[in-house]
């Protein structure tokens, strides 16, 4: 088991310095973070193994997106100091110039931290920024929505805010259930392409973005690829007219105008009856709790086509 410890390495004429300048008012804890505190030790595991929590951490910086937006949907943002470059929401999320895909450990430690949150250990940086004495959380990409919720579940208690993290995460779960029961049989037998990019890259149903779409029984034409390419197949525009889906999604700005412009997709079911969906990049690719956002936007999609 790793314990991870809340204080940064500092050089001992900084720690002198600090200890001679006595402890502002602004550094005493407030009653929110007094609360927070109860409960610590706190140990959870991350993909590594368990990690133990001395004290409520007060400066977390997170290198990933969607744990950004799990931290402050789990009321853990007043916690948050700093964020990675593609952290865009909520609006208030610090964001920094930080590199979740190339962390550098010395810009990440100059926010001093107390928690740093990330779901790529690039660089290893877990274990340089664990050699400075900073602890570290690492949580890859969800595979299913059902980890959505656990790493909500996770990252409250972390962050002494476990009934906000599991009443955050039963929130979640009854809104997609009811978007799931709303549709009902409605996307019995239709089927999707899901569009990436340009490119004709798609996604399969083992992908996070592929498993939300299967919450509505629908049927991804990218599972009949031969090459599935770890889940995200580039298909050919042959192809994809052959299987002639029902419903087009397209996740990058200008994607409908792009699909609706091909001249080989005329004749596509999907095309001739209005069926091409441009969807948010963000929300339909992040698993934290905007993955509704998503999910409504694949429900609204269905409604209309049975609606024809």
């Amino acid at each position: 088991m790793r314990t991870a410890r809340s204080l940064t390495a500092f050089s001992l004429p900084f720690l002198l310095v600090l200890t001679a300048c006595g402890t502002s008012a602004s550094d005493q804890p407030t009653a929110e973070q007094s609360a927070a505190a109860e409960g610590f030790p706190v140990t959870v595991t991350d993909a590594r193994g368990e990690v133990t929590l001395e004290t409520a951490p007060r400066r977390i910086v997170s290198l990933s997106p969607s744990l950004t937006e799990i931290l402050f949907e789990v009321g853990a943002g007043d916690q948050v100091v700093a964020v990675d470059e593609y952290s865009n929401h909520p609006p208030e999320a610090p964001t920094t110039d930080l590199s979740g895909f190339t962390p550098n450990v010395e810009a990440i430690a100059d926010y001093e931290p107390d928690l740093v949150v990330l779901s790529d250990d690039g660089s290893d940086i877990t274990e340089q920024l664990e050699k400075l004495a900073i602890p570290v959380l690492l949580l890859p990409a969800a595979q299913t929505v059902d980890d959505t919720y656990a790493q909500m579940e996770l990252l409250g208690e972390a962050t002494g805010n476990a009934e906000e993290g599991a009443a955050a995460a039963e929130e979640l779960r009854g809104r997609l259930d009811a978007l799931v029961a709303g549709i009902g049989e409605d996307a019995a037998g239709l089927s999707y392409y899901h569009e990436i990019d340009a490119q004709l890259y798609s996604v399969t149903s083992d992908t996070f973005i592929g498993q939300v779409y299967g919450l509505f029984g629908l049927v991804n034409i990218a599972d009949e690829a031969e090459d599935a390419a770890g889940g995200y197949p580039q298909l050919s525009a042959e192809f994809i007219v052959d299987q002639d889906p029902d419903l087009i999604f397209v996740s990058y700005p200008g994607g409908a105008q792009d699909v609706l412009g091909r001249p080989a997709f005329d004749s596509l079911t999907a095309v001739r009856e209005g069926n091409v969906i441009e969807v948010d990049p963000d929300t339909s690719s992040r698993w934290g709790p905007r993955i509704v956002d998503f999910a409504e936007d694949v429900a609204e999609a269905v409604e209309a086509a049975r609606a024809e």
